[in-house]
């Protein structure tokens, strides 16, 4: 299940943008998916589901935590929202990590 799959895309042709085009021989306009806004899950959200804690380590990462949890790594990022960082750069070792469970409880929420 990809997180893009109902976002929608536009041509990016922002003069901003066009001598980086022209240096990297790229086309005048680039199709670009838009960017995607998820609010931050609510108190009666987060108390709806259950959640698994994790401390994170050195070497941790997103992708290898959905997998290990949910059994497919492109769900990181569900991860990443529940727990209001959108990176693993905003985890630093020893933080405890949140992974709301069940999964498809948390998509539900999303209306993905």
């Amino acid at each position: 299940m990809s997180r893009y799959k109902n976002t929608p895309v536009f041509d990016n042709n922002l003069p901003l943008y066009k001598k980086a085009r022209e240096e990297r021989n790229i086309p005048d306009t680039l199709v670009q998916f838009k960017l995607s806004h998820l609010p931050a899950p609510t108190v009666d959200q987060m108390t709806s589901l259950d959640d698994s804690v994790q401390i994170w380590g050195v070497g941790d990462r997103l992708y290898k935590t959905a997998a290990d949890h949910y059994g497919d790594p492109t769900l990181w990022w569900i991860i990443a929202w529940y727990n209001g960082r959108p990176t693993e750069a905003h985890f630093k070792v020893g933080d405890v990590v949140n992974i709301p469970k069940p999964l498809d409880r948390v998509l539900g929420l999303l209306r993905l």
